[in-house]
């Protein structure tokens, strides 16, 4: 196999423009990450089917997954502590809308609040009485017992999570509504069961807390115009956006009313939706014209000066900012990705985060460790960055790069594959106001809360949620990270953005 061949299924993780990958797979990496090291001389491939399979080392080590997007799951320490389940809290209560209210940000984890402002980091004002309470975090996981598929919440504080649908029952991508009392997740058609291949045929919604036997189903394929609901996106915005797809190929944003499930066009070609913090406009980005903006009525304006392949646009919460990825061709074929802001109504590109390349001469006959850029995302105030690089040994005469962190990858076996890192982001343009630092090793999708002050993230098929220092961004001093045990889940990340984690809104 040609390196152009494996590299192109590297960067299916990235660049997603009108096709899509498969559900299990869409390289050697993701089975990696899924289902952790292969057995002794052998190596994970992603067939044509999209499923992983193990294969003698010496054969090819992956199939072309073509452009769809999915993360690449370069991610190593598959984990071993099962954990025990633990109820994630049922108290949601009354949703209090922190946003413009200050508050003192003083009140403990149990006692009375007016809003959400009055609370601790990490809290949030709910329930009747109002008293500050965690929030929760939603995940997709599958479940270590069956396979199947399983849509998680749980309080971010609390070790132990709890399934959105019933045992019998496939779902994923769970997404909040505004005020952080709804949840809306995919959930495969009831009569095709779990397991079916049906990914997401229905698109569902309950109340937190959790009530059992209170679902409703707002759309389904037929209705939605597509045979899964992909890229789903909720708060802050007015409805549920999702991209339409018909097999392995998509087909322009679609939005749910959640009042009554109405389903209605909101662009013709495109993928990636991100609502901005007016909860009517929103991004997204097409094949020819790179990002643009729209509204659920209105046409779409591109954005010019972003560049024709620029992708997946991410908002933050206090200006019109936009953090998103982009190719050059002048760089090294499938490392050729970086991270850029760009002001939505006018200004200078910056550049966040670029591709690296470390020449490396021993062992010979040498070559280079390549990173790329992958899963960024906004604090919500605009001032930090976070995002993962994937770490790869380039040697010299090699058909393909190979992740590092493996005995294969001979130029780099004892460095991680890939890292988190956190950058401070000057909030009146854009550009950088500090240099990327390194936040942890081996974990990915990095999701901060919604004041702020904390990073969640997943490493190893369990959830982590850490502490920052807001004033640099990196871990609290002295304070560990909240690990979230499996209990018979494994947290996936074989599809990049649609498997962060969410925050419940404050």
């Amino acid at each position: 196999m040609t390196r152009r061949v494996v590299v192109s299924a590297v960067c299916c993780a990235l660049w997603v423009l009108t096709t899509g990958c498969g559900d299990e797979c869409t390289d050697a990496f993701d089975c990696r990450a899924d289902n952790g090291p292969p057995d002794e001389g052998q190596q994970w491939t992603c067939n044509s089917d999209n499923e992983c399979e193990q294969r003698p080392l010496e054969q090819p080590s992956g199939e072309d997954a073509g452009t769809g997007q999915e993360d690449a799951g370069v991610y190593l320490d598959a984990g071993t502590d099962a954990g025990t389940d633990v109820d994630a809290g049922t108290d949601a209560g009354t949703d209090v809308d922190a946003g413009t209210d200050a508050g003192s940000m003083s009140v403990p984890k149990g006692e009375a609040c007016v809003s959400s402002a009055d609370c601790l980091p990490g809290l949030r004002c709910e329930g009747t009485p109002s008293l500050c309470q965690a929030m929760h975090l939603a995940v997709t996981a599958t479940m270590d017992a069956d396979g199947g598929y399983a849509a998680l919440v749980m309080r971010y504080d609390t070790p132990g999570m709890v399934p959105l649908t019933d045992a019998d029952t496939s779902s994923r991508y769970p997404r909040w509504g505004r005020g952080g009392s709804r949840i809306a997740f995919a959930q495969d058609a009831v009569e095709t069961g779990k397991n079916s291949g049906n990914i997401a045929g229905e698109l569902v919604v309950r109340d937190i807390p959790l009530v059992a036997n209170q679902a409703t189903v707002l759309a389904d394929g037929g209705t939605g115009n597509t045979e899964s609901f992909r890229y789903m996106e909720w708060e802050p915005g007015t409805a549920i956006l999702y991209v339409r797809r018909t097999g392995s190929s998509t087909s322009g944003i679609s939005a749910v009313a959640t009042s009554d499930g109405a389903v209605k066009s909101a662009t013709e070609a495109g993928t990636f939706p991100d609502w901005a913090s007016d909860g009517t406009t929103f991004a997204f980005s097409t094949a020819t014209l790179g990002l643009s903006t729209s509204t659920l009525s209105g046409s779409p304006s591109p954005i010019a000066n972003s560049g024709a392949t620029a992708e997946q646009p991410l908002y933050n919460r206090v200006n019109d900012q936009l953090l998103f990825l982009r190719t050059d061709a002048a760089k090294p074929e499938g490392f050729d990705t970086s991270l850029f802001v760009v002001p939505v109504s006018s200004g200078t590109v910056q550049t966040i985060a670029d591709f690296t390349t470390e020449p490396v001469t021993e062992p010979a006959p040498g070559g280079s460790v390549d990173s790329y850029v992958a899963n960024p995302a906004w604090a919500p105030d605009g001032s930090l960055v976070a995002y993962v690089r994937a770490y790869f040994s380039n040697r010299t005469g090699s058909s393909a790069p190979e992740l590092c962190g493996n005995p294969s990858a001979t130029l780099c076996p004892n460095r991680p594959g890939n890292i988190i890192f956190v950058r401070r982001i000057n909030t009146q343009n854009g550009s950088g106001a500090a240099a990327e630092a390194s936040f942890v090793e081996g974990g990915t999708l990095p999701s901060f809360s919604p004041d702020g002050r904390f990073l969640a993230y997943v490493k190893g098929g369990q959830l982590y949620v850490q502490q920052i220092d807001p004033a640099t961004g990196l871990p609290a001093q002295g304070v560990d990270a909240i690990v979230h045990p499996k209990g018979g889940y494994t947290l996936q990340t074989g599809a990049g953005d649609d498997h962060r984690p969410r925050w419940q809104p404050r």
